[in-house]
């Protein structure tokens, strides 16, 4: 039997319509679907954006031009930290003299830690931030310790910088700098222990007269870790020889005492930091004192800025967050950047466009750059490269 397409096409029709019906309402309860799961989605993303995480930040902080006075930028406008515009490095006892350039130190601004939680959302800005660097927080912080403490500490740190830094300038000047060296304890486990006593006052080294700090880290440099020594002290108004085996320490043989000096300071040398902590700002604090009390102008007008702790026998020491200084330094104008020699390897890779990185090992290596930078010979200065 033969049918004729014509007297079947009404059908055929209502079937289309209903198909096209059914994809219809099936598409639009997909697209319901979709826009609710990616709404659910923006709302979960933006409520973990902002949930706590147990990491600190690390970002560039500001910086201080220590030939300048306290709480003042690059440009000399006060910026209402201080009421007085204090030099923020003051000599007195001693001619000083006029000097161009700055001379800069460095921070790290810290987000996250204790009493201050930072966001998911923070975190995620700065794994992907060139100038940051996310660390879990027990990585910078100790455990258990509040922020108030973390305080203290810093600027305890910045206190022992202070005066490390004016010892180590003004022997470098060719001052000396006398010093009386009290025990004040004694490394468990050294040669020491139970042969030093707290209150001990040190006098001498295998028969050396010890007048300045730095005789007798000069003495320890003669000696072999795992040597005894001759170490005389003053106990109890009496003169005393103690035996004592040396142990290693800082790359030198150590006693294994720990010592609090006072030093009899030819010059009178006040640092002001402001709320700037921890040790790292030494090595700019040695070079701005030397650079005041010296008549050539080192500078000559050059912006550099750095970073190093400062041993009392001008050891330039390595510092954390040397990117972020990097970066905090190029913002503020600096053109030189002076590192300690033992943060190269985290040099390498993040240095700023416009910023040469100079290795320094020693405050006589600092201050041989920053006389060579402002003579224009820096280009020849050892870098990190």
């Amino acid at each position: 039997m033969t049918f004729d397409r014509d007297v079947f096409a009404p059908d055929d029709t209502s079937t289309t319509e209903s198909a096209d019906t059914a994809a219809a309402s099936g598409a639009s309860a997909r697209s319901v679907t979709l826009g609710i799961s990616l709404l659910t989605t923006a709302l979960l993303a933006a409520v973990l954006l902002v949930l706590p995480a147990p990491y600190a930040i690390r970002a560039p902080g500001p910086t201080e031009d220590t030939l300048g006075v306290q709480g003042q930028d690059e440009a000399g406008a006060d910026d209402g930290r201080t009421a007085t515009a204090l030099p923020l490095v003051e000599i007195d006892g001693a001619p000083t003299h006029e000097v161009s350039g700055q001379l800069r130190l460095t921070t790290v601004s810290v987000y996250g830690g204790p009493g201050s939680d930072v966001l998911l959302g923070d975190v995620l800005w700065g794994w992907g931030s060139e100038q940051r660097s996310v660390q879990p927080v027990e990585a910078i912080f100790p455990e258990q310790t509040t922020q108030e403490e973390q305080q203290q500490v810093g600027q305890a740190q910045m206190a022992s910088s202070e005066q490390s830094a004016t010892v180590a300038a003004l022997t470098e000047l060719g001052y000396e700098v006398p010093a009386t060296l009290t025990v004040v304890g004694t490394a468990e486990g050294s040669g020491a222990q139970g042969v030093v006593q707290e209150g001990d006052v040190v006098r001498s080294l295998d028969g050396e007269e010890i007048v300045t700090h730095q005789d007798l880290l000069a003495g320890l440099d003669d000696v072999t870790p795992g040597d005894d020594v001759e170490l005389g002290v003053r106990r109890d108004g009496q003169d005393v020889d103690l035996t004592v085996t040396t142990s290693e320490g800082d790359g030198r043989a150590a006693l294994g005492i720990y010592l609090d000096p006072r030093y009899e300071l030819p010059v009178d040398v006040t640092i002001r930091p402001g709320d700037i902590g921890g040790p790292s700002a030494g090595t700019i604090f040695a070079l701005a004192i030397i650079d005041k009390l010296t008549r050539k102008d080192e500078l000559d007008g050059a912006v550099v800025a750095g970073t190093g702790t400062m041993s009392v026998d001008g050891q330039v020491g390595p510092i954390g967050g040397i990117e972020q200084k990097l970066y905090g330094a190029r913002r503020d104008g600096a053109e030189w950047f002076l590192a300690p020699a033992d943060n190269c390897a985290e040099v390498v890779g993040h240095v700023p466009e416009g910023l040469r990185v100079v290795r320094v090992s020693t405050l006589g290596d600092a201050r041989s750059a920053i006389e060579a930078i402002g003579a224009g010979e820096g280009q020849q200065l050892p870098t990190c490269s």
